[in-house]
């Protein structure tokens, strides 16, 4: 193997470089690719760790801002998506998306409510349940923070050719399902 010289060794670029993580293709097997494919491969690798690293700075740093942790922030963006759909969210619905129990959704919308994120009226037409809503103020943060995210992904995507964007599906939509099957895997074990 040949070691890199002192000052020219990019870790970022290491972490997802089977020449550098796995030089005996152990696992990666990346033999029959020429160098410019496998630098090619690897620059695919390293945008998407770029855009994966971005993108937890910048939830984190929204998650700080509005004081909520990451599942208080997936059920803001249920609720107000909900609410734009014209549906009517109710605890069990939350805690259906969120993959919680009912007992943890209590607590959550607890702590949203006292935090003046949500608020909780009888639902129009079940009187056994309870509908819950976003406020005025955390709906508008959201909109000023994630909305604007969301709006510029948007325009990035736009800015992609029909036959660009399909390769751009059929690749994440992979890339998902793999991930998908491996933590299938880690359960079974």
């Amino acid at each position: 193997m040949t070691k890199a010289q002192p000052g020219t060794w990019d870790p970022s670029a290491s972490m997802v470089d089977p020449r550098i993580i796995d030089p005996a293709g152990s696992y990666v097997h990346h033999s029959d690719l020429k160098p410019e494919e496998l630098d090619q491969v690897v620059a695919v690798l390293r945008a998407i760790k770029a855009w994966r690293e971005s993108e937890e700075r910048i939830s984190l740093e929204s998650r700080s801002y509005m004081r909520l942790n990451e599942t208080d922030m997936k059920a803001l963006r249920f609720i107000i998506a909900a609410k734009n759909a014209g549906v009517i969210v109710t605890a069990g619905m939350l805690a259906d998306h969120l993959s919680i129990s009912t007992a943890s959704i209590t607590k959550m919308l607890d702590r949203l409510e006292k935090a003046k994120h949500i608020t909780r009226a009888q639902h129009p037409s079940d009187r056994r349940a309870v509908a819950i809503g976003i406020t005025d103020a955390t709906h508008a943060d959201a909109r000023d923070t994630i909305g604007r995210r969301h709006a510029r992904r948007f325009d990035v995507a736009a800015e992609l050719s029909p036959d660009e964007r399909e390769v751009v599906i059929r690749f994440l939509t992979n890339l998902a399902a793999l991930e998908n099957e491996v933590a299938k895997e880690l359960d079974g074990h």
